[in-house]
């Protein structure tokens, strides 16, 4: 690199890259809780009963589960504890309806029940159109 196409770079501490992601706040908004769940775990609906009731206790509203389950057909059960897409976790047609979805009902934020890597969560939050988090970041 030319030396003076280095003065006008950024310190590399000062830039922010594109995964970090600003705190969501969900008191007051419209929140769309989504999980990912292998047929192994048969607690899956309790444990989004219980990520709604903790977006419900910080104030938020949910407006929506859908819930992604891997293994249930026959097909699947070899792949059961792997993610459908180690980019989103859930499989293509899941985004899509997912998306489709927040832009219907005008959600503010989506909650994602499993834990998400940070590129995870910078694609996820592309293909929404909407903040993402896990519900561990609440």
């Amino acid at each position: 690199m030319h030396p003076a196409h280095r003065r006008n770079r950024l310190p590399r501490r000062d830039r922010r890259r594109p995964h970090e992601t600003a705190t969501v706040s969900v008191a007051g908004a419209d929140i769309v809780v989504v999980g990912f769940f292998s047929a192994r775990e048969p607690d899956y609906a309790t444990r989004m009963d219980d990520a709604a009731n903790a977006v419900a206790t910080l104030g938020g509203r949910v407006v929506a589960t859908f819930t992604q389950r891997r293994g249930v057909s026959a097909g699947g059960v070899r792949l059961m504890a792997r993610p459908f897409s180690p980019r989103t976790l859930f499989s293509a047609g899941k985004v899509g309806e997912i998306a489709t979805a927040c832009a219907e009902l005008a959600a503010d934020a989506v909650v994602v029940v499993n834990q998400l890597t940070p590129h995870q969560r910078a694609v996820l939050t592309e293909a929404f159109g909407r903040s993402t988090i896990s519900l561990a970041e609440l």
